[in-house]
């Protein structure tokens, strides 16, 4: 390398002594002072008035970018080579967050040092890019362990098609981060397996992990990895040779200790239900359940065995010869209590981890909808002409249906001074024929000599509109019945016995439910829809049978069916559309079809009966707390709403009564509702 000329050293000088004025003339003037003076002086200089000075010293090409600001103060009394003072330049445009980025022959670009990444690959003293391929360690874990170590403005990215490593930074820093990933991906990493015979290899992998892996995924990340196979219970450990050994002899000396802690476990529950699982686990090692409590019943979830027991072809987990497994449940505490061999317990065990799981939830919605409509019209007449000392009538028209019937009333007119039972009869017939009056009524009586006689015309028209609708829902855990009831309970005679000379009379009865009814039983399917087996029923006490017999008639709609919904789709359950219209005629034969005059032998009826009903139904599977959350505020802001509404105009500005007790009493936040 050639000496710089001492014409530049008295042209820096002259730039020390005029800071931003570094030009040729300056130097000029400079050389011709002769006294001692530093090779190098600067303070406060323009740094792109230093970069031109550069450039003109080493006959370098540097191509500024107009984002390059900043002052330098540099003193040195030595003389500097080329590449000392290129040094020099890259030290100090570092040092003010910028960097050199080869460009070319001799040629450099000056640039801030984030973008970086983005210049074309760089070489030498300035910025490189560079791409390191990856042998033994995977490269995004290798990403993120250099990610730390590289400079301002340097990128660290992984491929993992190729498992290799782009890395763009300062050129010396990529010397540094070489040397690095040459230790990190070494090729010498051992791998070894663990047989356990006490233990189960989840437990153990997850422990061993959480001791020599700790917050990793899986129990393994880029230096170590220890993964379960649970088919051969064994672990399979992966990593530095020396920790892979001590992880070995932890998770043998685990798999010790399990075996001297004798062969008696107790396994708590967290989801699933001890009474529920106890028979399972029976079945599989064979074992014989108690046949009784200490009342002497079978005790709840245990199936009551025989003497013989379990039959040994039936045994699903082979035991030690001549040990039985015995297993018991812990009711106060959900736990199961197994006394087995370690390789019996481990896998019972397994079972049960895979068991106890949270179940998922099914939040069924039924919609019921019923619109009726019945009308009838009648018109008659009734004709009578009987003997004033009550004998047989003459002549009378009487039909079915027609109140109040004439007849009674003939009676009751001819019987009026009879004091006898007959007389009494026939006057309270003839007053119930008039308490069943409906509708319109009018009529014409008199006597002549020793006849009787009278006319009736009875009109009546009625309308019957209604609209039922109904809304149960239930919520119930998976595989689950439940029932959801709201109505009364009727009392029906089922026997009545008057004994001898009405002595000793009683009458039993027995209650039924009238009202809504919803029975369901949902089953979560692997495809995402929902198997339902349910039963849908809506009753009413329609009445009295007669008013002679008051025995109730009940009016009931059910449907009970196994459905395949998807979840939070509604679909037709079932449904009857109906339509019933009758016209009833009644006359006496001849004088009935005489033109006018025949309406008095006549009588007639139209009744005409509409319905029309329809059952929806509406699963929705709530998978956790957060789907509970948001099933529950809108039908909880619906009760909100509706006690503000029938609050009246001061309910829409008062808290419902709703939120004041669940704030005050339950001392809880109101679904949906913004904290106070």
């Amino acid at each position: 390398m050639t000496r710089l000329l001492p014409t530049l050293l008295c042209a820096l000088l002259v730039l020390a002594l005029a800071p931003g004025n570094a030009t040729a003339q300056a130097g000029t003037q400079a050389a011709a002072q002769v006294q001692p003076q530093p090779a190098l002086a600067m303070q406060d200089v323009d740094l792109r008035a230093f970069i031109q000075d550069v450039a003109r010293a080493t006959g370098l090409t540097f191509i500024v970018d107009p984002r390059v600001q900043g002052q330098v103060s540099i003193n040195r009394e030595q003389p500097m080579e080329e590449t000392e003072l290129l040094g020099l330049l890259l030290s100090v445009l570092r040092g003010n967050g910028l960097i050199a980025v080869a460009d070319g022959n001799r040629t450099y670009r000056v640039v801030p040092a984030e973008s970086a990444a983005q210049q074309p690959r760089a070489a030498g003293l300035a910025f490189a890019t560079e791409v390191f391929p990856l042998r033994s360690v995977d490269a995004r874990a290798a990403a993120e362990t250099i990610k730390p170590l590289v400079g301002v403005g340097g990128v660290v990215a992984a491929t993992p098609g190729s498992n290799s490593l782009l890395v763009a930074d300062y050129a010396d820093n990529l010397r540094r981060i070489r040397a690095l990933i040459a230790q990190i991906d070494n090729p010498n990493a051992s791998i070894d397996t663990v047989t356990l015979r006490n233990s189960a290899a989840r437990e153990i992998a997850a422990t061993v992990g959480a001791l020599f892996a700790p917050g990793t995924d899986g129990a393994h990340n880029a230096a170590l990895s220890i993964l379960p196979v649970e088919s051969s219970n064994s672990i399979v450990v992966r990593g530095d040779p020396t920790q892979v050994q001590r992880v070995v002899q932890m998770a043998l000396e685990l798999d010790r200790r399990a075996k001297s802690t004798g062969h008696l476990r107790v396994i708590p529950l967290m989801h699933a239900s001890a009474e529920q699982l106890l028979p399972v686990l029976r079945q599989l090692v064979g074992q014989p359940a108690p046949a009784s409590t200490d009342a002497g019943m079978p005790a709840a979830g245990e199936v009551a065995i025989g003497p013989e027991g379990i039959q040994e072809g039936s045994r699903l987990i082979a035991a030690v010869p001549g040990r039985q497994p015995v297993i018991a449940r812990a009711p106060g505490q959900n736990a199961l209590v197994v006394n087995a061999d370690p390789d019996t317990q481990r896998t019972l065990l397994e079972v049960v981890q895979q068991l106890d799981v949270r179940r998922r939830q099914v939040l069924v919605e039924a919609i019921v909808v019923e619109i009726s409509d019945d009308a009838a019209r009648k018109l008659g007449a009734q004709l009578a002409i009987a003997d004033r000392e009550g004998n047989v009538p003459f002549a009378a028209t009487q039909f079915p249906g027609s109140q109040p019937g004439i007849m009674p009333l003939v009676a009751a007119a001819a019987l009026k001074d009879d004091d006898s039972d007959a007389g009494e009869a026939a006057r309270t017939a003839a007053m119930q024929s008039l308490l069943g009056l409906g509708g319109g009524l009018a009529g014409i009586a008199g006597s002549s000599g020793g006849l009787m006689f009278g006319l009736i015309l009875d009109a009546v028209r009625s309308d019957t509109a209604s609209n039922l609708l109904s809304t149960p829902s239930i919520l119930t855990l998976d595989n689950e019945p439940a029932r959801i009831l709201v109505g009364q309970e009727v009392p029906i005679t089922t026997g009545e016995v008057l004994g001898d000379a009405n002595a000793n009379p009683f009458r039993t009865i027995q209650r039924e439910d009238v009202g809504i009814q919803l029975e369901v039983t949902p089953q979560i399917n692997a495809g995402g829809g929902i198997t339902l087996k349910l039963r849908q029923e809506v009753s009413s006490v329609a009445g009295p049978v007669s008013a002679q017999f008051s025995e109730l008639v009940l009016n009931k709609r059910e449907i009970e069916t196994n459905v395949l919904v998807d979840s939070g789709a509604i679909v037709a359950l079932g449904g009857l559309l109906d339509q019933a219209d009758r016209d009833t005629e009644h006359k006496v034969p001849l004088l009935g079809d005489v033109p006018v005059v025949g309406n008095l032998f006549r009588s007639s009826a139209r009744s005409s009966a509409r319905t029309n009903l329809m059952v929806f139904i509406r699963p929705t599977v709530i998978e956790d707390a957060a789907d509970a959350r948001r099933a529950t505020a809108p039908r909880y802001d619906y009760m909100r709403r509706a006690q503000q509404a029938a609050a009246g105009g001061d309910g829409a500005r008062r808290e419902a009564a709703l939120d004041v007790l669940v704030r005050d009493y339950l001392q809880a936040q109101p679904p949906g509702a913004p904290a106070p």
